[in-house]
């Protein structure tokens, strides 16, 4: 087995080039006392030797390491996608660089996440809490420590930490009531399995068309999973299983909903002649499956670059006024697709 080579440190850097530790350690921050030609001389000789720096040192030294940590669900959404890029880039015009994590939406995962960025200093954090999520006691150490957090998307209410999200009890009633207005009255919901609060509004928008439009609330058809596409499969089969089955399926997410239809179409059934569907997120498979499915879109790279803005502004600014937790709802539109058109 073969030993790794030495890690190179500033004093074999010095002794190579016969001049003091101090000197290479200000020549490799660029320090103005240093004479040029050295800084020239150190930072070659600092390469060829294979030398690395240790940031963590650094950034112990600074009290600042530069990093923001962004902890999502999953990255297999293009919305997902698109609020991390619109985050990128207003932290990367700021000198931030951005480290993304996933919990797969398993809340454990996301615990153990919020520990590693909590211990590797990350100077802020932005967090869309994972489905399973019920309480955000885990992220109390940066709340604590002082570290800005910003919540977005799937957010939790707290006196000190702000969160951009869309109004979604509204986005869920103006689905709902769009699937009614074509005809539907056994429209099934496809949600969580644990209730967060980003499910738990759409729930509630849900049942609230419902009820505005005398149509009784039916516990039976509300079908909880975990959201993914495999589990649109088996709400699929509870659906075909079900002594009357609905003539209309609101979905939690697209992912899920897109699942579903697949596995719906094999059994030749109609969409959305024999049951109509929509799905929440605009993601890009909304508009591959066939047909297209209905759906509710919000802008993700807009959601990340504001979010990113005020995770940056708590950073830079300690006053009580810019620390001070504030709610920002973004709006949100119905995309109507063929998945949910009865009456043409």
């Amino acid at each position: 087995m073969s030993i790794p080579d030495k890690e190179i440190t500033i004093y074999d850097i010095a002794k190579a080039l016969n001049i003091s530790a101090a000197t290479v350690s200000r020549a490799l921050m660029d320090h103005p006392s240093v004479n040029i030609n050295t800084k020239a001389k150190v930072q070659e000789t600092a390469k060829s030797m294979g030398y690395r720096s240790n940031q963590m040192a650094s950034n112990l030294r600074k009290r600042k390491s530069n990093i923001i940590g962004i902890i999502v669900g999953n990255l297999n959404s293009s919305f997902m996608s698109n609020v991390i890029a619109g985050a990128e880039r207003v932290l990367s015009d700021a000198g931030y660089n951005l480290i993304i994590s996933q919990s797969l939406d398993n809340v454990n995962k996301e615990i153990n996440i919020a520990q590693a960025m909590y211990n590797n200093r990350v100077d802020g954090l932005l967090v869309s809490l994972a489905y399973e999520t019920e309480n955000a006691d885990h992220f109390e150490s940066f709340v604590k420590r002082g570290i800005p957090l910003v919540y977005f998307d799937r957010v939790w209410p707290h006196p000190k930490c702000p969160g951009i999200e869309i109004d979604n009890i509204k986005a869920a009633y103006d689905i709902t009531e769009h699937l009614i207005t074509q005809g539907c009255k056994r429209i099934a919901h496809v949600t969580a399995f644990k209730i967060s609060s980003v499910a738990a509004d759409r729930f509630t928008g849900y049942k609230k068309a419902l009820e505005d439009y005398n149509i009784p609330f039916n516990e039976s058809l509300v079908i909880k999973t975990d959201l993914t596409m495999n589990a649109g499969i088996d709400a699929a089969q509870q659906i075909m299983n079900m002594e009357e089955r609905p003539d209309a399926v609101f979905v939690t997410n697209d992912a899920c909903a897109v699942g579903c239809m697949q596995e719906i179409k094999k059994s030749g059934i109609r969409i959305p002649q024999d049951i109509a569907f929509a799905g929440f997120n605009n993601d890009t498979e909304a508009s591959i499956i066939e047909p297209n499915l209905t759906t509710v879109n919000y802008k993700g790279d807009i959601m990340g670059e504001e979010a990113a803005r005020i995770l940056v502004n708590r950073i830079n600014n300690t006053s009580a006024a810019a620390q001070s937790a504030k709610r920002i709802t973004q709006k949100s539109e119905i995309i109507i697709r063929d998945s949910s058109v009865k009456r043409k």
